[in-house]
């Protein structure tokens, strides 16, 4: 089946997550190993995504574990030095597609109040035809009720939607449902497969 939309995830695939790197640079990597195998950051960070409110659940862990309250803190306080850069070249292909009438979706496990902070930062997230964030669906992927609610929304069928993620249990997920799907590890790499899609040109997938 052709396909009717492009489905983009946001981080490492628009915009670089990348804590450890963050907290590397300002703790040092020993510290910072020490900190993760003490503290499920990543845990509570999905209890963001799943629509718990940013600040409070950052600073009940911060208060929970007071050997790293300052560095907890700083999930909240620096956290969008923890979501950068964007990555230019694929916000390139997003707009190349759109420009291209292609209809082009976020799927994301992203909080509220950190979406909000991510859309003042990088405005091209404002750009998509519809956005599936999980914060606000209360619900994250890999499950599969999230990849329902999205084809229930926009109504297109479940092999007419191409899905780029940099997970494979997310990509795995999709593929059960009958997506297209491609796994993410480059923005050239995602910009040949749009082209050999033939939904974008050489020319514009640059």
């Amino acid at each position: 089946m052709s396909i009717q939309a492009v489905i983009f995830d946001i981080g490492n695939v628009l915009i670089e997550w990348q804590p450890e790197r963050f907290y590397d640079s300002v703790i040092g990597a020993a510290r910072r190993k020490k900190m993760f195998a003490e503290v499920d950051l990543h845990g509570m960070n999905e209890r963001v995504d799943l629509g718990e409110n940013f600040r409070d659940t950052v600073m009940a862990q911060a208060d929970a574990t007071p050997q790293w309250h300052d560095e907890i803190v700083m999930w909240h306080d620096r956290w969008i030095e923890m979501a950068a850069p964007a990555m230019d070249h694929s916000v390139r292909l997003l707009r190349a597609l759109r420009r291209a009438n292609v209809p082009v979706f976020a799927l994301s496990n992203f909080g509220i109040q950190t979406f909000a902070i991510g859309e003042r930062e990088y405005p091209f997230l404002e750009e998509f035809d519809r956005r599936y964030i999980s914060g606000h669906m209360g619900i994250t992927k890999p499950s599969a009720d999230i990849y329902k609610q999205v084809e229930d929304d926009c109504g297109l069928p479940p092999q007419s939607l191409l899905f780029a993620d940099d997970r494979a249990d997310n990509i795995a997920a999709a593929d059960a449902r009958g997506w297209q799907t491609h796994l993410f590890e480059t923005p050239q790499k995602w910009a040949d497969r749009l082209v050999a899609e033939g939904l974008l040109s050489p020319e514009n997938a640059q």
